[in-house]
């Protein structure tokens, strides 16, 4: 197997048995090929697995994501293109068996994972993600946790810039839709790469996976998990506005941060979500939650909710203003890839300046942000220019 390299991940991916390719014979009993082509899948992915699971490093925050996607992966194989059922069974087959094994990988003992998704517009040098990563190695407590990073990549590029920071990746590609470029705010492509991510979402939590999900525009500066809610809370998340009572329905929530337990209220729950994207045409999936946060079905199922308090998980809409306490800060309220980078990138250098003061100083009179500058709601009417080593720094 091969990958071609080019912008199409796989390009004429085939299946090579005994030293040559093996194309499919349209005269073969279907049947038969079915059987075949799903042993043969099903050993030569055995074979890689382990041999994955032996060559992988432990001691590395950094778990190398090999590309399993060049041995598993038939999208762009005459197989896959076919409608023979064979193509439909090794490619969920092929998915399943990826998955299981780089969620099995990332967790921790709990089986949680950190979960982020990334595409092509996000991976450039000085990007978002750069900085999300920055993130993790200057804040506290935080450089242990890129091990449980799992990097849900939506093209091949994204794909191929996780592995080559060898994080743990997986390729979420979806047939008839690019989610290369940039998806601004409420287009068909931003609505559609959202009900993706809740569908796959999903999917985690019925694999046994707990996870929580950040965007990659959020900055990580401590541990969240020593302040999520320890009670039987199912699901968690953030706000663009909190009014101060985690249980209130009534809080703004920011679907770019949770923390979500795999059970059979929360994937009853993600199930009700995807689904009502059909009541609620051309809502997001942060509308749609607004809408059926309420809805009877969820209390009649048992699912307990808490919202996140702003002084710990900030963003732009409404900041985390004591850096004593900040755990992370969301790029929210921010329209355009230059304008969150622009502020990003000062915000790292304030949280960096704040780490460089004196113990006595930062407890007594901790420092504020000196952000959103080009971020909040104007940056909704017009993109600026991204700024580059913004103070010299970076």
């Amino acid at each position: 197997m091969y990958l071609d390299g080019g912008s199409k991940l796989g390009g004429q991916l085939l299946e090579e048995f005994g030293g040559g390719y093996y194309h499919l014979n349209p005269k073969h009993n279907q049947y038969s090929l079915c059987n075949n082509l799903l042993k043969a899948v099903l050993l030569f992915a055995m074979i890689t697995l382990t041999g994955l699971v032996l060559f992988r490093a432990p001691e590395s925050p950094f778990q190398l994501s090999r590309s399993i996607y060049s041995s598993l992966a038939f999208s762009s194989s005459p197989v896959y293109n076919s409608r023979s059922c064979a193509a439909d069974s090794v490619s969920k087959i092929s998915e399943e068996l990826w998955l299981k094994q780089v969620l099995e990988r990332s967790a921790m003992p709990n089986k949680t994972v950190i979960i982020t998704t990334l595409n092509e517009a996000w991976i450039e040098q000085d990007s978002i993600f750069d900085l999300f990563l920055e993130s993790f190695t200057i804040g506290k407590e935080t450089y242990p946790l890129l091990r449980h990073l799992v990097v849900i990549a939506l093209d091949p590029k994204a794909f191929y810039r996780c592995s080559a920071l060898q994080l743990n990746c997986y390729f979420l590609g979806t047939e008839g839709i690019n989610f290369s470029n940039e998806a601004h705010f409420m287009t068909p492509d931003y609505l559609k790469m959202m009900w993706r991510r809740i569908d796959f979402l999903r999917n985690v939590l019925e694999l046994g996976y707990n996870f929580v999900f950040t965007d990659a525009d959020i900055m990580w500066f401590r541990n969240p998990f020593l302040h999520f809610y320890t009670d039987d809370t199912d699901f968690q998340i953030a706000c663009d506005h909190f009014g101060g009572n985690p249980d209130d329905l009534n809080n703004a929530p920011n679907g770019g941060f949770k923390y979500v337990k795999s059970n059979s209220r929360t994937i009853e729950f993600y199930k009700l979500w995807y689904k009502s994207r059909e009541v609620f045409p051309g809502k997001h999936d942060q509308d749609v939650l607004n809408n059926i946060k309420h809805n009877p079905y969820l209390k009649r199922i048992g699912l307990k909710i808490k919202f996140l308090d702003t002084a710990f998980f900030g963003g732009f809409c409404q900041p985390s203003k004591d850096l004593n306490l900040v755990t992370t800060m969301h790029a929210n309220c921010c329209a355009g890839l230059d304008n969150k980078i622009n502020d990003l990138t000062i915000l790292l250098d304030d949280w960096q300046e704040y780490l460089a003061l004196p113990d006595h100083i930062r407890e007594d009179k901790p420092p504020s942000w000196s952000v959103p500058q080009k971020c909040g709601p104007a940056s909704f009417g017009s993109h600026t220019p991204r700024r580059k080593n913004i103070g010299g720094k970076r």
